[in-house]
């Protein structure tokens, strides 16, 4: 296996500590664009793109989700910093479980959100990569629209929720299938109690895809864990409800 290349956004701010927002399966950055406003008065932003999504280039050969917190690394080196914190959504929460084991020196603190230490079931997800190899990510858009939000958001919140369903529409066939792979390979569970660095789990209250049970399970098996339901959210809690997101994010990272 080979460590991608992520492709970041910068947001500019006075801030010294740096927050680095890993998106969900199927979506780009723009997941976090909301709950940025926010965070950007707290922290440096770096928004980075999974690999054929967003601004990210295509994979071409198979990666890990360990991979995938190496190539966030890689892009804190790129930027100049050194320590950082980290929080991802869904297949970017196994990113900061992975961060947080893999490199426990360089994050100051992660969080996993609407994301859990195993994700779905193995078959299900190379059964989804066989299916996006064969029909397209388009084919997925439907059925992404009545899994990814709370009841009422597309219908308050139409263009965002149409932006995220275009990211998964445009999303590369092959990376996408290839994320798949890893999510399917991906079972972090045996590994929490290793993890000593500070991680926060939060969840929606609405979501189908991660149950309460799984996300809390993250905050009780860790070292150093906490859990906090996000009422009101689906499965893309950031874009969903982005000031109980940050408020959460800036509680459990400027506790000190």
């Amino acid at each position: 296996m080979t460590v991608p290349q992520l492709a970041a956004v910068s947001t500019p701010s006075a801030a010294d500590a740096t927050l680095i927002l890993g998106p969900s399966l199927g979506t780009s950055n723009i997941l976090w664009d909301r709950a940025i406003a926010v965070l950007r008065q707290h922290f440096r932003i770096i928004s980075v793109d999974l690999p054929g999504h967003g601004l990210s280039p295509a994979a071409e050969q198979p990666f890990s989700v360990a991979d995938l917190a190496d190539a966030v690394v890689a892009v804190a080196d790129d930027a100049g910093v050194d320590t950082f914190y980290y929080a991802g959504v869904s297949l970017g929460g196994q990113i900061a479980l992975q961060l947080a084991l893999r490199h426990p020196d360089r994050v100051l603190g992660v969080s996993i959100i609407c994301s859990a230490a195993k994700i779905g079931d193995t078959e299900s997800w190379l059964k989804r990569a066989a299916a996006v190899r064969a029909q397209g990510t388009p084919a997925l858009v439907s059925g992404s629209a009545s899994r990814w939000f709370a009841d009422g958001f597309i219908a308050a919140h139409p263009e965002d929720a149409g932006e995220l369903l275009h990211a998964l529409s445009d999303a590369n066939d092959e990376s996408y299938a290839l994320c798949c792979e890893a999510l399917a390979a991906s079972d972090m569970r045996e590994a929490l109690a290793s993890i000593a660095v500070p991680v926060l789990a939060l969840w929606g209250d609405q979501d189908v895809v991660i149950t309460p049970t799984d996300a809390r399970a993250v905050a009780e098996s860790v070292r150093n864990g906490r859990g906090v339901e996000i009422t009101g959210a689906g499965h893309l809690a950031p874009i969903e409800r982005p000031d109980e997101v940050a408020a959460a994010l800036l509680r459990h990272f400027t506790k000190d």
